[in-house]
C-alpha cells in the first residue's frame, strides 16, 4: 500500500482529519506528507492566493499518482478552511517529529520550494516560514542558512550562507563543514533514518545547492 493510499485511509476513517495527532495511524511517513499539505495549504491562505507555478512544485514534491490526488486536493482545502492557526499545526508537527530534527528541516525546506516558485518569496510568505522555522527550532543563522537556497539577491544565492560559514573561513574549515553537510543531506542517509522516499528530490536539492556553495566558495580562495 503506497503512501497515498494509507493517507487517504487515515483522512476517511477518523473524526478529526484536521488534527495531527491523529495522523500516525497512517505511518510516519504519511504523517509527515499531511505535515508538509497542511502547513503548505496555510502559508496559501498567508499569501493570499495559490499560484499555477506553486501548484506545480506541490504537485511535484508530493509526487502523488494521479488517482490519489484527489485526496491530497480534499485535504489540502480542508486545511485551508480549518479555523486553527498554523502555528497550532507546527507545534504539534514539532511534537510528531521532536527526534527527527532533519525531518523537521525538511518539512521546512519543502515549503521554501513551493514558496519560491513563482520566481521569489512575498514578504508574507517569509514572515510565515520565519514562524514555522522558529516553531521547528530553527532560528538566526540556521534559519538563514536554510533560507539562503531561495532567498537570493541579483547574483544568486549567497555561497557562504548556503554552507552557513563566515567569509573568513579558512580552507580547512571549508572542506570539514562541506563534508559534514553532504553526509548529513545525502539522500540515502536520510532513507534510513525515516524521510519518505516520495519526498527525497527534496534532499536531492540540498545536495546540488550545497555542491555549488562549495564550488563558489573555493574558487574564490586565491591559489
Amino acid at each position: 500500500m503506497s503512501v497515498w493510499q494509507r493517507i487517504g485511509g487515515t483522512i476517511s476513517s477518523i473524526s478529526n482529519a484536521l488534527d495531527p495527532d491523529n495522523w500516525l495511524p497512517g505511518g510516519r511517513d504519511a504523517a509527515f506528507t499531511l505535515a508538509l499539505v497542511a502547513l503548505a495549504a496555510k502559508m496559501a491562505v498567508a499569501d493570499g492566493v495559490v499560484s499555477s507555478s506553486e501548484e506545480r512544485v506541490f504537485r511535484r514534491l508530493v509526487n502523488a499518482p494521479a488517482a490519489d490526488l484527489v485526496e491530497i486536493e480534499r485535504f489540502f482545502e480542508l486545511a485551508q478552511q480549518d479555523v486553527a492557526g498554523y502555528e497550532t499545526y507546527a507545534r504539534k508537527i514539532r511534537k510528531l517529529f521532536d527526534e527527527q530534527p532533519q525531518t523537521l528541516e525538511h518539512v521546512l525546506d519543502a515549503l521554501f520550494h513551493i514558496a519560491s516558485a513563482d520566481g521569489y518569496i512575498h514578504e508574507g510568505e517569509l514572515g510565515y516560514l520565519q514562524d514555522i522555522g522558529a516553531i521547528f527550532g530553527f532560528e538566526g543563522a540556521r534559519f538563514e542558512q536554510i533560507a539562503a537556497q531561495f532567498v537570493r539577491d541579483d547574483s544568486g544565492p549567497d555561497p557562504y550562507k548556503v554552507l552557513g560559514l563566515s567569509p573568513q573561513a579558512d580552507t580547512d574549515e571549508i572542506r570539514r563543514v562541506y563534508r559534514s553537510l553532504i553526509a548529513e543531506h545525502h539522500p540515502d542517509r536520510l532513507i534510513a533514518k525515516g524521510v519518505p522516499v516520495e519526498l527525497i528530490s527534496i534532499a536531492t536539492a540540498r545536495v546540488a545547492a550545497i555542491n555549488a556553495a562549495y564550488d563558489q566558495v573555493m574558487r574564490r580562495i586565491p591559489a
